[in-house]
């Protein structure tokens, strides 16, 4: 996650959008069937309208064609859903799209649009009310202009030759198409990227192929087989140029960089193999996806952020490259986050320390094998800060706002404390059983600790991560009992 979402997301994330996607189904014989529309939010404890109920996503099929320096684009959203209720309506959240038409199962269906928290809330009126268990197909098509007003912060990042690339997180993906914007609700993905001729589309997951758009325009077909929350969709049109590798045991490396700039970056991009190879090592785990790159803009974004699949950075990173190697603690950061929070995904915000604490534990273990950084002295100065803001922002494992420094530097301290407590090894049994028993799914703290409670075979874990995670006091760090604890 980057450092400006840090910044603005307590703002953006309350806000959300909407309630929920129906479905027909076969009523069960054993209770009476009770239409009722889904809730215009997942529950998430800190954003409690952020998603929405009733449904759940099992695929997203997006279309989006896009004119350059212009803006303008058309899109059309084929979702395919899963009723948990039955339902008489059910929203999704979107924010600056002007709707043209919704169906449901192929019927023309009532919609309206509302104000949300964040966006706005779609909500969809099926011809006839939708079954629990029953799955169903929606299809939205809209069109907009991407520097359109929205009603909250956008998820869009303009480049100065006219394209753009999405940095969604954490409830932006609204701002592109209409969705369920809760990382609760994965799903796999097919994206369809049309651009001018002599522009480059990118997406999460594998090219699958390009194809005459008609116009002078190109379709770029992509495919995401393994599920994904919306918060981390990564699609652009730039003038920017693919470059290709191959990473360990045959994963397929893709990288996007300005077309113009293609020496510059490709010495940095060529680092990404050897940072899997070592992440794969140290988590004794497979990398999680078929493909992996780092898109690395020209400008208008100086951030860095773990789209799946396709880690997206700016170019600020990278401006000391030719005398510094301190790039790649930032690109190992993103690249764990692959692992946690892309493959194992929290069931709401309030749990972001599961995907931020890992990202700068590893990347600080990255920097003190490279001997640029000491693991030990960033962990106690640390260790030191977390004391106090635990009792201004709560703790790692109940933040009372998301992006601050106890779910990113403090979550660190708890996985070091966890570390320092059972030894090198039972740590890493720990974290390679925890992305194994959770790979693709969602987890929360509460699993983390059941986790490590299990595989270590030591009950005393339970009240020890208790009190790491939840506690308002930091508890003593093991094996340094000079680090004050006040």
């Amino acid at each position: 996650m980057s450092r400006r979402l840090r910044a603005c997301l307590a703002a953006v994330l309350a806000a959300a959008c909407l309630s929920t996607l129906p479905a027909a189904a076969s009523p069960d014989s054993a209770s009476p069937f009770d239409p009722r529309p889904g809730s215009a939010g997942a529950g998430d404890p800190l954003f409690p309208t952020l998603g929405n109920g009733g449904y759940d996503v099992g695929h997203y099929d997006l279309s989006f064609d896009f004119t350059p320096v212009a803006y303008d684009f058309t899109g059309r959203i084929r979702i395919s859903a899963t009723a948990t209720q039955d339902l008489s309506s059910f929203n999704l959240d979107t924010d600056g799209h002007t709707i043209d038409s919704v169906t449901v199962d192929g019927a023309a269906a009532r919609w309206s649009l509302s104000p949300g928290s964040s966006g706005q809330e779609l909500t969809v009126v099926p011809v006839e009310p939708l079954h629990d268990h029953r799955p169903f197909r929606v299809e939205v098509a809209y069109h907009g202009n991407g520097k359109d007003p929205r009603s909250g912060l956008t998820g869009w990042r303009y480049m100065s030759d006219g394209g753009f690339a999405s940095a969604a997180q954490a409830s932006r993906a609204d701002t592109f198409a209409p969705v369920n914007d809760t990382p609760s609700d994965k799903a796999t993905w097919d994206f369809h990227i049309t651009a001018p001729d002599g522009w480059t589309a990118a997406a999460n997951g594998d090219l699958t192929g390009t194809r005459p758009a008609g116009g002078s325009r190109t379709t770029w077909d992509f495919r995401l087989d393994s599920p994904m929350a919306t918060e981390l969709m990564g699609i652009s049109v730039d003038r920017q140029t693919y470059l290709s590798g191959e990473g360990p045991h045959g994963v397929r490396l893709r990288h996007l960089v300005p077309e113009d700039q293609v020496a510059t970056y490709r010495p940095i991009v060529e680092h990404t193999g050897e940072q899997i190879a070592w992440l794969e090592h140290t988590l004794g785990v497979k990398y999680p996806f078929s493909t992996y790159g780092v898109q690395i803009v020209r400008d208008g974004y100086g951030d860095a952020l773990e789209n799946q699949t396709l880690s997206l950075f700016g170019p600020n990173w990278f401006k000391n490259a030719a005398t510094s190697t301190t790039y790649t603690n930032t690109m190992v950061h993103e690249l764990t986050h692959q692992w946690f929070g892309d493959s194992v995904t929290p069931t709401d915000w309030q749990q972001a320390w599961l995907n931020e604490g890992p990202a700068v534990y590893y990347a600080a273990r990255w920097a003190d094998e490279q001997g640029t950084a000491s693991l030990e002295d960033k962990m106690r100065t640390a260790y030191r800060q977390l004391a106090t803001v635990r009792r201004t922002d709560g703790p790692p494992g109940k933040p009372t706002a998301l992006g601050g420094f106890n779910i990113y530097d403090g979550g660190a301290v708890v996985l070091y404390a966890l570390n320092q407590r059972v030894g090198e090894e039972r740590f890493g049994q720990i974290m390679k059983s925890w992305l194994l028993k959770h790979r693709q799914a969602n987890a929360d703290s509460e699993d983390f600790i059941d986790n490590a409670v299990s595989t270590a075979h030591d009950a005393s874990l339970r009240p020890f991560l208790e009190s790491w995670l939840y506690g308002l006091d930091n508890p003593p760090m093991a094996g340094h009992p000079d680090w004050s604890t006040s």
